[in-house]
């Protein structure tokens, strides 16, 4: 009796219809010459479906059912049987020149979030990994990624992973489908965006689902996906669509200051700049004019122009205390963490001073 393994097994050769046409033809005693004669085809052609080389179509197939007996659907599912080998024999050989692409990419660790399954078969491997990626081929993957593996290696002060970077946006780009968002409206962002400060001071349990349902509101999916080995990153911007802008964040250093800075930072991305750019936020300076339109968003939105230089005013003597942080966070309602994020970064307090005033985020899942 045949094993489960040997009925799944399939074959690595292809038959052609012809085989079965030229056996048929020798138990009627049909010449090719006859046969030609009688479907009305040339003799040239019946030699060429004979060798495999021309299809047998539908209406060929009729012609083979009138003249032999057998039935139209014989020819047509012998024709789609061999063409389907074929085809799949020639992806399983691409397949195997192609496993070496796997070294690029973090599959290890993409299996162990769960994102596609292990499989040891490399052949198999392979092609979860680019059914992950919707692409067909790595050659698909090269066009596709090619500006993320572009920005990535532009990290100087980071050694920064393209392929793990990819598979993290990736993730990103594959929840967002899953966000039902408006068209995107300028500037209904906007008005969210006050609403979203207003939960600097809540907890990630209430903030987070808010985030995502208020701007999903204003055609911005936003995404919390958790980081991954050597991809260096806080966050990304980018468009999914004209109608649909991706903010994709993670707990890199589990801060909710961090987290607040870098959300606003991709907000001002998606109001200031193009729809064609990619942003890729990490924690390196980045002396370009977008990134700094960027930050200065994120700092003057998260706390006034104004009211931080009176702040800054009534402590001329640099002497920030915990109550005074604290006052100042209430009163311009946000949270006391993104002041002490704000003077560290302007290194008005040291950056061990206070930070027991930042919440710190931990992921519930993957």
């Amino acid at each position: 009796m045949a094993t489960e393994r040997q009925k799944k097994a399939k074959p690595d050769y292809a038959i052609p219809p012809g085989e079965t046409l030229s056996e048929t033809l020798h138990a009627l005693g049909m010449t090719q010459k006859e046969f030609a004669i009688r479907t009305g085809l040339s003799e040239k052609h019946i030699v060429s479906i004979l060798q495999g080389n021309a299809p047998i179509t539908p209406e060929t197939a009729l012609k083979f059912e009138t003249v032999l007996g057998v039935h139209a659907s014989f020819w047509n599912n012998l024709e789609r049987n061999y063409r389907d080998t074929l085809a799949r024999l020639e992806k399983e050989k691409r397949l195997q020149q192609d496993i070496a692409w796997l070294d690029n990419i973090p599959v290890a660790t993409i299996v162990k979030h769960g994102w596609i399954k292990k499989n040891k078969e490399k052949s198999m491997k392979l092609q979860e990994v680019l059914s992950f990626y919707g692409v067909s081929s790595p050659k698909e993957w090269d066009k596709l990624w090619a500006n993320v593996r572009f920005a990535a290696r532009q990290s100087k002060a980071f050694e920064t992973d393209p392929g793990a970077v990819s598979a993290w946006m990736r993730i990103g780009e594959l929840r967002a489908q899953d966000i039902a968002c408006q068209p995107y409206n300028h500037d209904r962002f906007r008005e969210v965006l006050g609403e979203v400060r207003d939960l600097t001071v809540r907890s990630a349990r209430d903030f987070q689902p808010r985030i995502i349902q208020w701007c999903a509101e204003a055609g911005v999916a936003v995404v919390f996906v958790k980081e991954l080995p050597r991809i260096r990153l806080n966050g990304i911007t980018r468009w999914l669509n004209p109608n649909k802008a991706l903010i994709q964040l993670c707990l890199r250093h589990k801060s909710n200051a961090q987290l607040w800075f870098t959300f606003f930072h991709e907000a001002g991305h998606i109001l200031k700049h193009g729809k064609r750019d990619l942003f890729l936020e990490n924690d390196e300076y980045q002396d370009s004019q977008k990134e700094k339109e960027a930050d200065k968003f994120a700092s003057d939105f998260l706390i006034p122009p104004r009211e931080w230089d009176s702040f800054l005013s009534e402590h001329i003597d640099c002497s920030y205390s915990r109550d005074d942080i604290k006052t100042f966070a209430a009163r311009v309602g946000i949270a006391p963490g993104i002041v002490v994020g704000r003077l560290q970064h302007e290194r008005l307090i040291r950056y061990s001073h206070c930070n027991d005033l930042k919440v710190k985020l931990v992921w519930s899942s993957n």
